[in-house]
């Protein structure tokens, strides 16, 4: 079955697989509001009062999921649940009188850790220290940072000591809670605790950690690898050339490239520079140039990374290369590269921008891009000559004359932009878009309506993201009982808007739109005659 918000089945009609694909299903709708989230709590509150193991079971295994879900319904559930006097609540009291052994569920010790009262989450703490459960610990990492020094204190050292006795199966449940709750206040305990954990956990536990889990938690576990210096230099290559986030990916290239420069291994250098991540390729030709490699090193002056054109250049000046007049034989000879070209931009002045207008028509699209881009450095963008490539077939053209041709948007045809936002291509829907980004908050708010049902899903979710964002800060310039502010607007303009809102509704969320209708209906808005 699936739950929805209104419909609440009782919670023996359940099976374990259907209450972990409802309590998921109830945890995406909660990311849409206060409303939502109730439902969710109360719905974990009936499996939880109703004292079935597996069914709360299932509901922790669904919600240890999404750590982020945690921590949303520990902040919330005592606002909305623990101190309301809604008689739906009345599972919530049925857990807490059963906060006992051996009738306890460990869905009911979960909820009872977000009570409003430090006594009640004082005793869940202790429930979860008698029977550990490696479900419980996100909640437990949660109270160690407790604003109650009693339920604080009791987590930290209970965390501590599963930690110490057991990493291999409490450290994987406790890492991503704590690295989640780090930044918040008393919240560094837990990552202190799980760090000093993987520092001494065996070779495999720190395996099984680092191979699963968020980005967070794998950028940990390398960091501790590198800083132990367990990764032999093969390993430290293979992990630079095949890893997909940045950070892990540079660390070990340093890494590698820093073992490299120090036992003169030129040939790991070598093949770390022709890596095609750009990261990777500037901290290996650093290594080369430490080496004495500078002639090498200067070839790289075409490279299509700025950062590797950068190391390059300052190569060149060391072997007497002139980079500017390299460039310019680049851009005017009869095959120029996207990295000549936008080399060339990097170097030249203003005067010699003249040399990229006859690439704005080049055959080759990577050119026409690299050329937008080089005039834009150069601060000599002629409005005339880069509107065209605002319908260009390359999406990447189009991106480059958009932002080119944005600090000049007040220029453009009036009608361009929304022209470009009804279009059928993505990239010419993102453009328009775009040009509208600097103009007056109904115009905004407007095209964002637009785009919030925009058939394409990142557009849409930008759109959604853009009118949350106009939303709330006009709610939050006004105080309790004063008018929100005020739109100017046309009549005509007003009835736009509320058609393009209700259209939005489903898209927007119940929490944003009541806002969003809240700000548009009757006085808040000022009305001008067309």
């Amino acid at each position: 079955m699936t739950w929805t918000p209104g419909d609440r089945e009782e919670p023996s009609a359940q099976t374990g697989p259907a209450l972990e694909a409802a309590v998921a299903a109830a945890g995406q709708r909660a990311a849409a509001g206060r409303k939502a989230l109730e439902h969710l709590a109360l719905l974990l509150a009936d499996v939880g009062a109703n004292g079935d193991h597996d069914l709360g079971r299932a509901a922790l295994r669904a919600l240890a999921r999404s750590p982020k879900l945690v921590v949303r319904l520990d902040e919330r559930t005592r606002q909305m649940l623990w101190y309301s006097s809604d008689q739906s609540t009345a599972p919530l009291a049925r857990l807490v009188a059963g906060l006992s052994p051996p009738t306890v569920n460990p869905l009911a010790v979960a909820l009872a850790s977000t009570h409003g009262d430090g006594r009640v989450r004082e005793r869940a703490v202790l429930s979860m220290l008698d029977e550990p459960d490696p479900d419980l610990v996100p909640f437990l990492v949660l109270r160690t940072g407790d604003w109650v020094r009693q339920v604080r204190d009791r987590a930290r050292a209970g965390l501590a000591l599963l930690l110490a006795d057991d990493p291999a199966t409490y450290l994987p449940a406790a890492m991503p809670m704590a690295l989640l709750v780090d930044a918040r206040p008393r919240g560094g305990f837990a990552a202190n605790q799980v760090t000093a954990a993987l520092l001494s956990a065996p070779p495999a536990v720190r395996r099984v950690v680092g191979a699963s889990g968020s980005v967070a938690q794998r950028r940990l576990v390398v960091e501790m690898e590198v800083v132990q210096r367990r990764l032999r230099i093969d390993d430290l290559v293979a992990l630079a050339e095949s890893e997909t986030d940045v950070r892990i990916r540079s660390l070990a290239a340093e890494a590698a490239c820093r073992e490299a420069v120090w036992t003169e291994r030129l040939p790991i250098l070598r093949r770390l520079a022709g890596n095609r991540r750009p990261d990777v390729r500037a901290i290996a030709l650093i290594g080369l140039l430490r080496l004495g490699e500078r002639a090498e090193v200067a070839t790289r002056l075409d490279d299509s990374a700025s950062l590797v054109r950068a190391i390059a250049r300052a190569a060149a000046r060391r072997v007497g290369t002139d980079a500017r007049a390299h460039y310019r034989a680049a851009v005017t000879g009869p095959a120029p590269t996207p990295g000549a070209v936008l080399g060339f931009g990097e170097s030249v002045s203003e005067t010699d921008a003249p040399l990229l207008n006859r690439l704005l028509t080049h055959p080759v699209a990577a050119i026409r891009a690299a050329a937008v881009r080089g005039l834009r450095q150069l601060d000599a963008v002629e409005t005339s000559q880069v509107m065209p490539l605002l319908t260009d077939p390359s999406p990447s053209v189009v991106r480059e004359a958009t932002t080119a041709l944005r600090p000049v948007a007040a220029t453009l045809p009036a009608e361009l932009p929304w022209r470009l936002l009804a279009g059928a291509r993505v990239e010419l829907r993102r453009a328009g878009y775009r040009l509208l980004g600097r103009e007056p908050v109904p115009v905004r708010l407007r095209a964002a309506l637009l785009l919030a049902v925009d058939r394409d899903a990142g557009l849409s979710r930008r759109g959604r993201a853009d009118v949350t964002g106009l939303v709330r800060d006009a709610s939050r310039t006004t105080w309790r009982r004063t008018p929100l502010p005020a739109l100017d607007v046309t009549s005509e303009q007003h009835a736009d808007l509320l058609v393009l809102a209700r259209r939005a509704t489903p898209a927007l969320g119940e929490e944003v739109s009541d806002l969003l209708t809240a700000w548009l209906a009757g006085p808040p808005v000022t009305v001008r005659a067309g």
